[in-house]
Protein backbone atom coordinates (compact mmCIF):
# COMPACT_ATOMS: atom_id res chain seq x y z
CA UNK A 1 0.00 0.00 0.00
CA UNK A 2 1.29 3.83 -0.68
CA UNK A 3 2.00 6.06 2.02
CA UNK A 4 -0.27 8.87 1.74
CA UNK A 5 0.21 12.00 3.99
CA UNK A 6 -2.34 15.12 3.78
CA UNK A 7 -1.53 18.39 5.07
CA UNK A 8 -4.18 20.11 5.84
CA UNK A 9 -5.97 22.93 7.80
CA UNK A 10 -8.87 22.08 10.06
CA UNK A 11 -11.79 23.98 8.92
CA UNK A 12 -10.77 24.34 4.93
CA UNK A 13 -13.71 22.46 3.11
CA UNK A 14 -10.93 20.59 0.77
CA UNK A 15 -9.38 19.46 2.83
CA UNK A 16 -12.41 18.09 4.44
CA UNK A 17 -13.53 16.42 1.11
CA UNK A 18 -9.63 15.00 0.32
CA UNK A 19 -10.45 13.01 3.42
CA UNK A 20 -13.71 11.97 3.26
CA UNK A 21 -12.91 10.41 0.12
CA UNK A 22 -9.70 8.95 0.78
CA UNK A 23 -11.98 7.61 3.80
CA UNK A 24 -14.69 5.97 1.59
CA UNK A 25 -12.33 4.26 -0.18
CA UNK A 26 -10.32 3.00 2.86
CA UNK A 27 -7.11 4.56 2.41
CA UNK A 28 -5.17 5.01 5.09
CA UNK A 29 -3.57 8.14 5.25
CA UNK A 30 -1.03 10.32 8.01
CA UNK A 31 -2.93 14.12 8.10
CA UNK A 32 -0.34 16.84 9.59
CA UNK A 33 -2.95 19.41 10.30
CA UNK A 34 -0.55 22.91 9.79
CA UNK A 35 -3.13 25.48 11.33
CA UNK A 36 -0.73 26.77 13.24
CA UNK A 37 2.68 25.95 11.74
CA UNK A 38 3.51 28.92 9.30
CA UNK A 39 7.20 27.59 9.57
CA UNK A 40 5.66 24.30 8.23
CA UNK A 41 3.39 25.87 5.55
CA UNK A 42 6.57 28.31 4.15
CA UNK A 43 8.48 25.10 3.76
CA UNK A 44 5.88 23.68 1.92
CA UNK A 45 5.20 27.03 -0.26
CA UNK A 46 8.57 27.05 -1.00
CA UNK A 47 8.85 23.16 -2.15
CA UNK A 48 5.72 23.01 -3.77
CA UNK A 49 4.91 26.23 -5.18
CA UNK A 50 1.14 25.35 -4.18
CA UNK A 51 -0.03 28.00 -2.18
CA UNK A 52 -3.72 25.95 -1.24
CA UNK A 53 -4.18 23.03 1.22
CA UNK A 54 -4.93 20.27 0.85
CA UNK A 55 -1.24 18.97 -0.07
CA UNK A 56 -1.34 15.75 -0.83
CA UNK A 57 1.51 13.40 -1.46
CA UNK A 58 1.50 10.02 -2.12
CA UNK A 59 4.95 8.10 -1.86
CA UNK A 60 6.81 11.58 -1.01
CA UNK A 61 5.18 12.76 -4.17
CA UNK A 62 3.01 15.52 -4.49
CA UNK A 63 -0.32 14.86 -6.71
CA UNK A 64 -1.68 18.60 -6.35
CA UNK A 65 -4.89 18.79 -3.83
CA UNK A 66 -8.17 17.80 -3.80
CA UNK A 67 -9.38 18.71 -7.18
CA UNK A 68 -6.57 16.04 -8.60
CA UNK A 69 -6.87 13.57 -5.71
CA UNK A 70 -10.71 13.84 -7.17
CA UNK A 71 -9.72 13.37 -10.39
CA UNK A 72 -7.26 10.31 -10.08
CA UNK A 73 -10.31 8.75 -8.44
CA UNK A 74 -12.18 9.79 -11.53
CA UNK A 75 -10.22 8.56 -13.84
CA UNK A 76 -9.05 5.49 -11.72
CA UNK A 77 -5.71 6.20 -11.27
CA UNK A 78 -5.80 6.46 -7.86
CA UNK A 79 -6.76 2.70 -7.29
CA UNK A 80 -3.93 2.18 -9.34
CA UNK A 81 -1.19 3.85 -7.24
CA UNK A 82 -2.25 3.11 -4.34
Amino acid sequence: MAKVELYTWANCPFCIQAKDLLDQKKIPYTEFNIDNNEKKRDELYKKTKQKTVPFVFINDELIGGYTELKNMDATGKLDFII
